[in-house]
Parts: C-alpha cells; structure tokens; sequence
C-alpha cells in the first residue's frame, strides 16, 4: 500500500466525509441486481473488447470497491486507488476473495503507477470533488497507454436541462450545502431521515405511476 507524500490537489474534508460515508455504506453484498444494473449502465460503452489479455488498469477513488467488484472479473489486473484509508479498508474487505486487485493509498496527483504503463483505467463520481479537476484528468491520462481506453463520470452544469430542473438543483443543493459542513454525528442521521420522509415516497410514487 501506497501513500503520497503530496497533498495539493485534494479535498481534506472531502475525503474524511467520503471515508466515513464508505464505512456506514459499505456494500459488503457486492453481486446485487441493482449495483449490477448500476455497473452496466456506467460500463455500457466501455470497450470490453478493445483491451489486450489480461489487461491492467486502475480504479480512481474505488471506494468501497463496488464497480472494481464487477471490473476484476474482466482484466487480469487492478490497482484501487483512493485517498481514504477509511474506504480502502472497506474496499481490501470487500474484495478479499479476489486475488488480482492491488489497493493503494494515495491522491490523484500521486498515482503509484508507471506512466503510460495501464491499458485502462476508470474514475466514476470522483474527479470533480477535487480542487483542480482538469489536473486530476491529466493525471490519470499520464498512466495511460496511447489509445487506452479511460470511463470518467463527471458533475455537469445541466446544460440540456428545463429552467425548472435546474431550480430544483440548486435548492437541493443549498441544502446539501450546510448539511455537509455538520459533524458526521448529526450529518449521518439527518441524511437517513431526508432519505425516509423525501427520497423515499418520491421513488415509490415515481415507481407506481
């Protein structure tokens, strides 16, 4: 296990928040039809038969380790990478039955790979909670082969989006605002209430109709 010694382009705050968050969430039932849907969705373009035999690439901010679950059993090897040794823990736990998973410790701007030594490589939700995300982006492409195939998912400004949706955002995320500044004591209670009294009803009425 890897730990950089540099700390420029990364989210102190953000990674405690992430780690406490992967320890409470920490999908230890990896093999579910939902996270299995979830996979495909995120992967459906990914070019599976593009990659040489057993291919070696990298999860960005693997947290707890739900995608590397699914991605594993395709290559032949991956290195995990996340900034908290909270999540990292969770993740080495969760993929323990696999025997080709590297896990290291360490940010974006310190990737312990070679450059241009992965035949692929993947970050999902993670690149725009650092401080410079177009650093973070030429980071990883720097340990990428010429050609080798990188799956980003990003945070994006709702461009094609009704004026309304955008509204919408923009409350929700004031409020996501002042909740995650609070101690993970309260932050984490509040959270599941929110979950219980709004998120809930919406996605069992959404189902319904």
């Amino acid at each position: 296990m890897n730990q950089s010694d540099q700390a420029n382009n990364i989210d102190a705050r953000v990674v405690q928040g992430f780690g406490e968050e992967c320890s409470k969430f920490h999908h230890a039932n990896q093999d579910t039809p939902e996270l299995r849907q979830l996979f495909q969705s995120y992967f459906s373009i990914f070019p599976w038969d593009k990659l040489p035999l057993n291919a070696e690439g990298f999860d960005l901010g693997c947290g707890t380790g739900r995608w590397a679950y699914f991605v594993s059993q395709q290559v032949g090897r991956l290195h995990c990478i996340d900034a908290s040794s909270a999540a990292l823990d969770v993740a080495r736990q969760n993929l323990s039955e696999l025997k080709n998973c590297d896990f290291h410790l360490a940010s974006v701007e310190a990737i312990p790979l070679a450059d241009n030594s992965s035949d692929f490589g993947y970050s999902l939700g993670v690149l725009h909670h650092v401080p410079d995300t177009q650093q973070g982006l030429a980071e990883c492409v720097r340990k990428l082969k010429p050609g080798a195939p990188f799956l980003i998912y990003l945070y994006y400004a709702f461009d094609n989006r009704p004026w309304w949706f955008r509204l919408i955002w923009r409350t929700s995320d004031l409020s996501r605002r002042l909740i995650c500044n609070l101690p993970f004591a309260i932050k984490s209670p509040l959270c599941d209430l929110i979950a219980a009294i709004v998120y809930w009803p919406l996605a069992r009425a959404s189902k319904i109709l």
